[in-house]
């Protein structure tokens, strides 16, 4: 059974679609997403420098639409995208691009609900000094208790031994120098406390929009970062992506509901490697794919036939 995924905020690179660019009506298709969007997505996917597509109103819409971007050059008939995945699942800001894959939003809803996504988070963000770091290793009960005597909020609980730690830069400040036992604490390229309670004006608004916002129920498997359960309903998923600002990812169990419903292989969307890496600890035995190049592209094929054969069988055991 074949998993694909979309990556979050921080794995953007500069000129990361730059090679996607070289195939024909792509060009094009983030043309018109850069029109939705009201930012120019062609110069901040080839020509932008790091700052500049660190920031969460640009890095946000940017990652929706590389990955809606790729998806014509996997599938080349649209009806795939249903016959062949068994399950879509996206890491914070990715579960937008995996609503879209999976039908619950179309193109433009999706990069409009970005587009104001970016803008309240990015805002929230700027009323106080806050960001986040990955706590690698150590033990969990003791990472738990020392976020805590920090005052961070785990964010993201990434498995594989990696928790995201988000609040204030003197909490992660603190957090730095004294870190949990035998735990490396690495500062994350991000402008803010993301999916913690310093993003609760976001959430207010994007309620708001929300409500305006017509959806379909998803065409195949889609998973939540909530609680890794798989949403049949497309409206809960909308309201789910408007709560997830505040409330921290849960990727492990994620990676959990994949093991369970069969998962043999992977593919993760451009810009692609983090979620991989999370995937090589906790799912052994299932082959990965990092999409990062046209490259890639003979490889996510070939995984296509060979492992979304199962597909239809993984969507009736979720039912």
């Amino acid at each position: 059974m074949l998993v694909i995924v979309a990556p979050g905020q921080g794995s953007q690179t500069p000129g990361f679609l730059s090679p996607w660019l070289e195939l024909d009506g792509l060009g094009d298709r983030l043309d018109w997403m850069s029109a939705v969007a009201g930012l120019d997505l062609v110069t901040h996917g080839t020509t932008s420098d790091a700052d500049t597509i660190r920031d969460t109103a640009v890095a946000q819409p940017l990652l929706v639409a590389a990955g809606l971007l790729t998806l014509p050059a996997l599938f080349a008939d649209p009806a795939e995208v249903t016959s062949r995945v068994g399950a879509w699942a996206g890491h914070s800001v990715g579960e937008i691009t995996a609503a879209a894959a999976a039908g619950v939003l179309g193109t433009e809803q999706s990069m409009v609900f970005v587009r104001e996504r970016g803008r309240l988070m990015a805002e929230a963000a700027a009323a106080n000094p806050t960001g986040m770091s990955a706590v690698l290793g150590g033990d969990p009960d003791e990472v738990t208790t020392v976020l805590e005597g920090h005052g961070l909020t785990p964010a993201n609980i990434n498995g594989g031994g990696q928790v995201v730690a988000a609040g204030t830069t003197e909490q992660l400040t603190a957090l730095q120098e004294a870190p949990p036992t035998r735990a490396r604490v690495i500062p994350l390229q991000v402008a803010g406390a993301f999916h913690t309670h310093h993003m609760g004006s976001a959430v207010d608004q994007l309620g708001r929009y929300a409500g305006a916002i017509s959806t379909q129920d998803p065409r195949t498997a889609l998973v939540s970062n909530a609680d890794g359960q798989v949403v049949t309903d497309g409206r809960e998923f909308l309201q789910r992506l408007v709560t997830q600002v505040s409330n921290p990812v849960r990727w492990d169990l994620c990676m959990q509901t994949f093991a369970e419903l069969g998962v043999t292989g992977l593919i993760e969307l451009a810009p692609a490697g983090t979620l991989t890496g999370l995937a090589k600890r906790a799912l052994k035995g299932v082959e990965l794919l990092a999409l990062k190049t046209l490259d890639d592209l003979e490889a996510a094929h070939r995984m296509i036939g060979e492992h979304g054969n199962a597909a239809t069988d993984s969507q009736e055991d979720a039912q």
